[in-house]
């Protein structure tokens, strides 16, 4: 029973530091102070370094944390859009929104290398039957992968400035984006993530592949 008692404390410490680092870097900035941060969720620095190792750490939990309330939500719910292009669009526009509105949690990410394609593409998963059903439809280029969708949100963020005005620009970037995702005979390079140069292996189903056979 003491175990499960001393599991649980560790488990409500981890979670109270998460949610402090979320708060302090929105108030202070990527540059808050792990003391702040302890301060906050009644710990010591010691606890913090024991649960997240260091600096990094602190800011990836609070990152994936994040993304995980306010984003990842926005990805599952475009499934329930009758019309996919209009779902997949208004997840993304969501999606880039919740992430510039915490321009200093971002700032953060991206100083500790947590910001990456790979953690938005996991974070946008459930978008895939999303974007298949556009593809059914002819609403979106044939050969996108949610792979592309994550770098699209990585790069719409990726030149704004702090605060309102980087938001509005964030929305402009990914408007221009996505109008390179309309239906296209041209196919896109293969994603060098799926494919191996030299390998000898096709793309995948969904990735880019000439139309001309």
């Amino acid at each position: 029973m003491q175990g499960q008692g001393s599991r649980a404390d560790a488990l409500r410490n981890t979670d109270k530091i998460v949610r402090a680092a979320i708060a302090v870097l929105r108030r202070i900035g990527p540059a808050a102070p792990l003391e702040e941060i302890a301060r906050c969720a009644g710990v010591g620095v010691a606890t913090v370094y024991r649960r997240f190792g260091d600096r990094h750490g602190v800011v990836r939990a609070a990152f994936l944390a994040y993304l995980a309330e306010k984003v990842e939500p926005l990805a599952r719910a475009a499934g329930e859009d009758a019309d996919p292009r209009h779902g997949l669009d208004a997840a993304l526009a969501a999606a880039v929104d919740a992430l510039a509105a915490h321009h200093t949690l971002l700032a953060a990410a991206r100083e500790s290398g947590a910001f990456t394609v790979d953690l938005a593409e996991r974070c946008l998963g459930p978008l895939a039957e999303v974007l298949a059903g556009a593809q059914r439809r002819g609403q979106i280029r044939a050969d996108l992968v949610v792979r592309d969708l994550a770098a699209i949100v990585v790069m719409a963020l990726a030149a704004t400035r702090p605060g309102e005005p980087g938001r509005a620009d964030a929305r402009r970037y990914l408007a221009l984006l996505l109008a390179g995702t309309r239906p296209s005979a041209e196919p896109l390079p293969a994603l060098a993530a799926l494919v191996k140069p030299g390998s000898g292996v096709s793309p995948p189903s969904g990735a880019a592949r000439d139309p001309r056979g």
